[in-house]
């Protein structure tokens, strides 16, 4: 037996700074005892909740199954340990495969170095036993393994996931420097809206937010898109379940209100990437776009306001972005009263431009931005 069916333990990645609340979510999903470490989680779930939460998790990049855990002090000891795990029990000669590796603070220093060495085993293993070797595919693999080592102990699992759960499968346009789907499904969840009054996106880009907005209200599990997961490669892998809990999951979606949601960008062609991406959804061509500028809106009340700052190619030429940042905090000063709005800034330095007074503040990564989200109750 693999560790991951001795234990029924799991590990949940999380982009950085999103454990607190991705933990909330996994006990949400069914899952308990849950330990959070530095960009995820290790839980433990039944079959059922297991893949509840690799089909609903909006927070959770990869889902893991430990297969084995050992100490690793070489890449000798890698290759010997690797090429004993009962391989055929996972995958055929037929079968392609694909490994992540990330090594840390040990005497294996190069990942690419590493995850050759597992490779090299996993051939190695089928080779000696059939004659064939099974091929590597880093595009589309069949199967899709995870080496982690760090100080010295390598943790070999599979990726249940079947590749990075950030993508939804509904971005099929997007802008400059888009928001990853993750950070944006944590934003909207801590807005604390629930479908109870607008929300609006006046800066939309791509549609990233007024998408995991609309996913969140109209309760549609955030791999509804996904063609390919990697929990069918799990030795006790259960396919009567994993229909029924996608089958539940599935019949929760509900309808949303027309104009519930609503977004606009001075870019035609940003709207029209986001008229693009919600309408994969379903029920997606409800959320109201339209080609304007922020400034030209008169008045928005009694609503949630979440906003993401363009910059690079999206701001307009020849604009300072402080003061581009205080005109947004003067709209929503003098235009938003009765609403509250969200500002995400990937630079935090900027926060101090807006002009107003945050009700809180909290630091939230987006890929290689150290950003922070920030609340005001406009009153």
């Amino acid at each position: 037996m693999f560790t991951y069916q001795k234990t029924n333990r799991y590990f949940a990645q999380f982009a950085d700074s999103l454990e607190p609340i991705g933990a909330e979510e996994l006990a949400e999903l069914g899952g308990y005892d849950i330990k959070t470490v530095y960009r995820g989680a290790y839980f433990t779930a039944d079959p059922a909740s297991l893949y509840r939460i690799v089909y609903q998790t909006r927070l959770s990049t990869r889902i893991l199954a430990q297969l084995l855990r050992f100490d690793c002090h070489s890449s000798k000891y890698l290759y010997k340990t690797a090429r004993k795990i009962d391989w055929d029990q996972l995958f055929t000669p037929t079968t392609t495969f694909a490994i992540d590796a990330i090594t840390v603070n040990s005497k294996l220093k190069h990942s690419q170095y590493a995850a050759l060495c597992l490779k090299d085993a996993i051939v190695d293993h089928f080779r000696d036993k059939t004659g064939q070797r099974p091929n590597v595919d880093t595009d589309n693999p069949d199967l899709l393994l995870n080496l982690h080592i760090d100080r010295n102990k390598a943790t070999i699992s599979i990726d249940t996931s079947g590749g990075s759960l950030h993508r939804r499968g509904y971005r099929k346009e997007t802008v400059e420097a888009p928001m990853q789907e993750t950070v944006a499904a944590a934003i909207i969840r801590l807005t604390g809206w629930q479908g109870e009054r607008p929300l609006i996106d006046p800066m939309c880009g791509s549609g990233t937010l007024l998408a995991e907005a609309f996913m969140h209200a109209a309760h549609i599990p955030a791999s509804f898109l996904r063609q390919r997961f990697g929990l069918p490669a799990l030795p006790d892998y259960d396919q009567s379940l994993w229909q029924q809990t996608r089958k539940e999951a599935d019949a929760a979606i509900n309808n949303i209100a027309g104009k519930l949601i609503s977004g606009s960008d001075l870019s035609r062609q940003a709207v029209q990437g986001a008229t693009t991406n919600l309408g994969m959804l379903p029920g997606g061509k409800s959320v109201h776009l339209t080609t304007r500028r922020f400034q030209a809106i008169e008045q928005i009340s009694d609503s949630t306001i979440v906003i993401n700052p363009p910059y690079g190619i999206r701001l307009e030429k020849g604009r300072d972005m402080g003061a581009f940042i205080k005109e947004i905090g003067d709209f929503l000063k003098q235009r938003c009263t009765g609403s509250t709005a969200f500002i995400y800034l990937g630079d935090r330095v900027l926060a101090k431009s807006v002009g107003l007074k945050a009700t809180w503040k909290k630091p939230l990564k987006n890929g290689g931005l150290d950003g922070i989200l920030l609340k005001y109750d406009l009153y």
